[in-house]
């Protein structure tokens, strides 16, 4: 009780001023997309479950604690989502080529997280990068880096070149 309480001062005071992720919050269609991603198979691994809270904390500067609020919005809001054009709409509204690039790049990190990229998350991949209007040759040039990237992550981690 106290501790509740103590947190709302701290709110209303500003002390620990509380990170709300709105509608059209770029990040959380981003994180969304992720968690869809990543639960392509049907089964979310400890790679990937690991992967997105570091992306999320590199990528948007946020801590552990707001990665984790982030997360759970994005969670919440891909759950009750009927398609991915929601999200793909808020991104294209609030980020330009590069940025629209940028997730792109995250979503192939992610298919790459457990090590290997099935048919399955390559071809969800494809369909958001063509809904962010993503050209194809951007594309192929960001997969291209990214199945080289994890080649060379997963051949260090096994002890090779």
């Amino acid at each position: 009780m106290l501790g509740k309480l103590k947190s709302l001062f701290d709110e209303v005071l500003g002390a620990n001023p509380r990170r709300d992720f709105g509608p059209d919050d770029y990040r959380v269609a981003a994180v969304a997309l992720l968690i869809h991603l990543a639960n392509a198979d049907g089964v979310v691994t400890a790679q990937e479950s690991a992967r997105l809270r570091a992306l999320c904390e590199q990528k948007f500067a946020l801590d552990s604690g707001d990665a984790r609020a982030l997360i759970a919005e994005a969670t919440e809001r891909q759950r009750e989502a009927v398609d991915l054009q929601g999200f793909t709409s808020v991104l294209k509204r609030t980020l330009g080529h590069g940025g629209r690039l940028a997730i792109v790049e995250l979503l192939w990190d992610m298919t790459y997280a457990d090590g290997a990229a099935d048919e399955l998350e390559e071809n969800i991949v494809w369909r958001i990068a063509q809904a962010l209007e993503v050209p194809e040759s951007d594309l192929q040039t960001l997969h291209d880096f990214a199945d080289r990237l994890s080649a060379l992550k997963h051949t260090d981690e096994g002890g090779g070149a």
